[in-house]
C-alpha cells in the first residue's frame, strides 16, 4: 500500500512538471512579465507561487454572473471586446494563463525605463493594491500603465507612445492634406454643392493638417 503511494505521487509530480509550460524558478516576486497578445503586447507583475496579475479587458463579466468561467484564462476573443466595451480589470492568474502560450520575457523594460526599478515586494504590493474592476483606456490607461506604475512609479505605455506616432505620422502629413482636399471637393462636385460657403471648412480642414505635418 506504501509503494503504491510512494508511486502514485511519483506520478502526480511528473504529471505536473509535463503539464507546466513555464519553469517557475525563472520568476521572482515583483518581476515585470511581458507576453504578445492580438496586436499588442500584454504585461503583468509575477507575484509568486505561480501567480500573476495583470490589468486585462474582458467582456464576460459584463454579460454573465458566471464566476467559474469568468475565472477561466481570458481568450483573445474575450479580451478584444473587452477593450471595445472598456470592461476590465485586475486579476490574478496562473502563469500558463497569463501567458496564454507565449513565450515570456521577463523585465524587458529594465533596459527601456530610465526610472530604477522598486523593491520586488513594494512591486507586488502595488499591484495587488489595485485588484478588482478598474477603468480602461487603450490609449490612457492599459496593462503597461498599471505595470510601469507598480514596478517604476510612473503610469507610462511606451506602446502607446509609439501607436501614437505612427498615426501622428499618417494622418499629419502633407500626403494626407492633399488628398483631404482633393476628396472634399471631389464629394463636394459630386453631390453638386460645391460653393464657398462649403469649401472653406473643407478647405480649413486640409490646411489644419498641413500646418500639423
Amino acid at each position: 500500500m506504501f509503494l503504491y503511494q510512494l508511486l502514485n505521487l511519483f506520478y502526480v509530480a511528473s504529471k505536473k512538471e509535463e503539464d507546466s509550460e513555464y519553469d517557475l524558478s525563472l520568476y521572482k516576486r515583483g518581476d515585470l512579465l511581458e507576453v504578445p497578445r492580438t496586436l499588442f503586447t500584454h504585461f503583468g507583475i509575477y507575484l509568486g507561487d505561480n501567480r500573476v496579475a495583470h490589468l486585462i479587458p474582458d467582456i464576460l463579466p459584463a454579460i454573465s454572473k458566471d464566476a467559474s468561467a469568468i475565472a477561466k484564462a481570458v481568450t483573445n476573443n474575450r479580451l478584444l471586446l473587452g477593450a471595445i466595451a472598456k470592461v476590465a480589470s485586475v486579476r490574478v492568474d496562473s502563469v500558463e494563463d497569463f501567458a496564454y502560450g507565449s513565450v515570456i520575457l521577463v523585465n524587458h523594460m529594465d533596459r527601456v525605463c530610465s526610472q530604477p526599478p522598486l523593491d520586488g515586494d513594494e512591486v507586488a504590493r502595488r499591484a495587488q493594491k489595485f485588484l478588482g474592476s478598474v477603468t480602461y483606456s487603450l490609449l490612457w490607461y492599459n496593462c503597461e500603465h498599471y505595470v510601469m506604475y507598480c514596478r517604476y512609479g510612473l503610469a507610462i505605455s511606451y506602446q502607446t507612445y509609439q501607436f501614437c506616432r505612427a498615426v501622428r505620422k499618417i494622418v499629419c502629413s502633407r500626403t494626407s492634406a492633399c488628398l483631404s482636399a482633393l476628396c472634399g471637393v471631389g464629394v463636394l462636385l459630386c453631390v453638386g454643392c460645391l460653393t464657398p460657403l462649403t469649401l472653406l471648412p473643407t478647405l480649413l480642414v486640409s490646411f489644419t493638417i498641413w500646418m500639423a505635418a
